[in-house]
C-alpha cells in the first residue's frame, strides 16, 4: 500500500446486499433530537435576518411596503426552499439513509454508472464540499456574536464586553470538542425546544398588538416590493437569505435522525415558531420603526431581555456545535471516498453514532473563526460574508437533484425542467444578490472554498496519477507465483501485503522478496475498498480468491461512514487456512517517495502540493488499525 492510497481505500461501486444503518428511537424522541441538532442554525436566524435586512449594508425604509414585502419574501423562502425543496424533495434522495453532497454524488454515480456527466458531478460535489467549509467557518462567528450583542440591548455599557465574551465562548466550544459531546448533547433538544417556544411566545405577544402584518402571508406583497422598488428588493435578497441559512443541514444530517423525524420537527415545531417570530418582529417594526436596530431582543420586555440573551446564546452555541460536528463528518466521508488525505479521526463515544473528533480540522476552524470575530467585530459586518457559501451549496444541490430526478427517478422531462428550473431561478436570484457582497467581505468564504477545492482536487488527481504509475510497472500475479513459489525460500507465518490495486503484484511484495529473499507460507494480497454507500453489512464485507501456492487475494469493503478495521476483518475470515493470529502475522506496506516531474498529468506546483499532503497524511497503521509492532514499511521512489 502506498501512502497516496489513503486509504487503500478505493471508492467502489457495488450495489449488492448493502443496507443502511438503523436509527434507534421513537418518532417523538428523534424529532426532539433533530430540533436540537439539525435546526440550530436556521433556528437562530431570527436573531439577525430582519435586523440585517433593514439596517445592513443596503438599509430599507421601515414602512408598510418594505416591511410587508420583506416578510412575504422570508415566509415564501421558508416555504419554497426549506419546505418544498428540502423537506419534500431533497430528503427523498437518501443514500441508504445518509444525505449530503458526497452521499448524493455516490448515489447518482452508483445508479447511473460512470459516464460523461461523472466528471462534472464530481466537480459539483467537491465544490459544494469546499463551500460547506466556508460556511462552517462563518456560522459560529456570526451566530454567537449576534446573540451576545443582545447584551447591548439590555444595557449599552455591556457593549464593550461583547467581543471578549464571544471570543471566550468560541474558544471554550472548540476546546471541549476532544472530550466528545455525547453527555451534553442530550440537553440540546430540550434547550432548543424551549428556545423555539420562546420565539413563538414573543411573536404572539407582538402580533396581538398589530395583527395586520399577517396580510404579508400573501405572496403579492413580495411582488409589490419588486414592482415598486426593484433595485432595493434585489439587494435585500442578500440579507433575506439569512433566514434560510442552515437549510442544507436538513439533508446533511438526515442520517442521524431519518427523513420523517426531520420533516415532523420542521412542519410542526420549527416552521410555525420561525414564522410567528418573524411576523412578530414585523408587528414591532410597524409600531416602533426605531426597533429595526435589533428587533429580536426588543420584542421582549426589559426584565426578560437578559434571560433571552442567555437562552439565545445557548441556542447559538448548539448551532455552532452542530456545524463543527458536521465539518468532522464531511471530512470523514471525504477521507473514506479518497477526496482527502488520511487525517487523524478519533471516536469520542463507544455508543453514540457519529461522535468523532478530527483534531486538525478543529484547530484550523477555531483559528479561522477567531480571526473572523476579531477582524469583523460585529455581526452586521460579518453578514456581508454570510450567505454566499450557503446559496452556492444550495444552487449546486439543485443541479445535482436535477440529474437525479432525470436519470435515477426517471421523471418526465417536463416535470424535471419545471421543478429544477423553478428552484434554480430561486436559488440563482439569491446567489446573484449575494455575489454583490464579494467586495464587502464575501470574498472570504469564497477564498477559503477555493483553497479547499484546490486541495481536494489535487489530492484526488495525484492519487489517480500515482496509482496509474504504479500499475505501469506491475507484474501479473500468476507469472509471479509461478516463478517465485518454486525459487524463493518459504518461511512460517502469514504476510499481509496491502495494496490499492485488486490486480497485479504489490510493490511491497516485490521489494520484500528482493531484499529478504523469502516468502511466507500464507500470503494475503489485501485491498480495502470504500463502497459508494454509507454502510456495508458484515456478511458481504470480504471477498476471497485462492491464487494457489499459499497466495490469496482478499478484498474488504466498507461503507463511507464506516471505519476500516483490518485485524477485525481478518479475525472473521475463513476459507484460507487456520485462524489469523496477530503475533504470527506481518503487515507489509509500501511507502512511496514522490518525485515531481515534467511528465503529463499535473502542474509542477500541484505535484509538490500533493507530495506535501502525502508526507503529512496520517499513518496507515492507525487508519487501518494495524498492530504497530507487526508492520513493516518498504520504501521506493516514483515519478508522477
Amino acid at each position: 500500500m502506498t501512502s497516496a492510497d489513503t486509504n487503500l481505500a478505493q471508492p467502489h461501486s457495488d450495489d449488492e446486499n448493502h443496507e443502511g444503518h438503523r436509527i434507534e428511537g421513537s418518532l417523538p424522541k428523534l424529532a426532539v433530537g433533530a430540533i436540537g441538532v439539525v435546526f440550530g442554525d436556521i433556528g437562530t436566524s431570527p436573531l439577525y435576518a430582519v435586523k440585517e435586512t433593514f439596517r445592513g449594508h443596503h438599509p430599507l425604509p421601515v414602512d408598510q411596503l418594505h416591511v410587508f414585502g420583506v416578510l412575504s419574501l422570508i415566509f415564501w423562502s421558508l416555504m419554497m426552499i426549506v419546505t418544498l425543496k428540502y423537506v419534500m424533495l431533497v430528503t427523498r434522495a437518501d443514500n441508504k439513509g445518509e444525505g449530503g453532497s458526497m452521499a448524493l454524488l455516490a448515489l447518482i454515480t452508483r445508479k447511473t454508472g460512470a459516464g460523461k456527466r461523472s466528471g462534472l458531478l464530481v466537480m459539483l460535489a467537491v465544490t459544494a464540499t469546499a463551500l460547506f467549509f466556508g460556511d462552517a467557518m462563518i456560522t459560529p462567528a456570526m451566530s454567537v456574536l449576534s446573540a451576545v450583542e443582545g447584551l447591548g440591548v439590555v444595557d449599552e455599557r455591556f457593549n464593550r464586553l461583547v467581543l471578549p465574551i464571544a471570543v471566550g465562548i468560541l474558544v471554550g466550544l472548540f476546546m471541549v470538542q476532544s472530550r466528545g459531546t455525547e453527555t451534553i448533547s442530550k440537553f440540546f433538544g430540550p434547550i432548543v425546544l424551549v428556545y423555539f417556544a420562546t420565539l413563538t411566545v414573543l411573536g404572539v405577544i407582538q402580533l396581538l398588538q398589530h395583527p395586520q402584518v399577517l396580510a404579508a402571508l400573501s405572496p403579492h406583497y413580495a411582488f409589490l416590493f419588486f414592482e415598486n422598488d426593484p433595485l432595493l428588493a434585489f439587494l435585500a435578497l442578500g440579507s433575506i437569505v439569512l433566514a434560510v441559512t442552515g437549510a442544507e443541514a436538513l439533508y446533511a444530517d438526515m442520517g442521524h435522525f431519518g427523513r420523517k423525524p426531520i420533516g415532523v420537527a420542521w412542519l410542526w415545531v420549527v416552521l410555525p415558531a420561525l414564522t410567528i417570530n418573524y411576523f412578530g418582529q414585523a408587528a414591532l417594526l410597524m409600531r416602533m420603526p426605531e426597533a429595526a436596530e435589533n428587533p429580536f431582543f426588543l420584542m421582549a420586555p426589559d426584565e426578560m431581555r437578559l434571560p433571552l440573551v442567555i437562552l439565545a446564546t445557548l441556542a447559538t452555541i448548539i448551532a455552532s456545535q452542530a456545524m463543527i460536528t458536521g465539518a468532522f463528518s464531511v471530512v470523514q466521508q471525504s477521507v473514506q471516498l479518497g477526496m482527502m488525505p488520511r487525517l487523524k479521526i478519533m471516536h469520542t463515544s463507544a455508543s453514540a453514532y457519529g461522535q468523532i473528533y478530527v483534531p486538525v480540522v478543529n484547530w484550523v476552524l477555531m483559528v479561522l473563526v477567531l480571526l473572523l470575530v476579531l477582524t469583523f467585530q460585529k455581526s452586521s459586518n460579518l453578514a456581508a460574508a454570510y450567505g454566499i457559501a450557503v446559496m452556492g451549496t444550495m444552487f449546486i444541490s439543485t443541479m445535482m437533484i436535477g440529474v437525479l430526478t432525470a436519470k435515477v427517478w426517471n421523471w418526465p422531462k417536463w416535470r424535471v425542467y419545471l421543478v429544477t428550473g423553478t428552484f434554480l431561478i430561486i436559488d440563482g436570484s439569491y446567489l446573484s444578490s449575494n455575489l454583490l457582497k464579494v467586495p464587502e467581505g464575501g470574498w472570504l468564504p469564497l477564498l477559503v472554498a477555493a483553497i479547499i477545492f484546490v486541495l481536494l482536487t489535487t489530492w484526488a488527481k495525484g492519487r489517480e496519477l500515482m496509482i496509474a504509475r504504479l500499475r505501469e510497472a506491475a507484474m501479473p500475479v500468476k507469472v509471479f507465483i509461478q516463478s517465485a513459489a518454486s525459487s524463493a525460500t518459504r518461511v512460517g507465518g502469514t504476510a499481509v501485503f496491502m495494496t490499492s490495486a485488486s490486480d497485479g503484484v504489490p510493490h511491497a511484495l516485490l521489494h520484500n522478496l528482493k531484499h529478504n529473499k523469502v516468502i511466507h507460507d500464507r500470503v494475503i494480497l489485501l485491498t480495502v475498498k470504500i463502497a459508494d454507500m454509507p454502510f456495508v453489512e458484515e456478511d458481504t464485507r470480504c471477498r476471497l480468491e485462492d491464487l494457489g501456492e499459499g497466495f490469496h487475494r482478499l478484498v474488504v469493503k466498507y461503507g463511507f461512514m464506516q471505519e476500516p478495521d483490518v485485524p477485525a476483518a481478518l479475525a472473521r475470515l475463513t476459507g484460507c487456512g487456520p485462524a489469523f493470529k496477530m503475533m504470527d502475522t506481518s503487515f507489509f506496506l509500501a511507502r512511496q517517495t514522490l518525485l515531481p516531474s515534467s511528465r503529463p498529468g499535473m502542474a509542477i506546483w500541484r505535484e509538490k502540493l500533493f507530495a506535501w499532503m502525502l508526507n503529512n497524511s496520517e499513518s496507515a497503521m492507525e487508519f487501518f488499525r494495524l498492530p504497530t509492532n507487526r508492520v513493516v514499511e518498504l520504501g521506493s521512489q516514483v515519478e508522477i
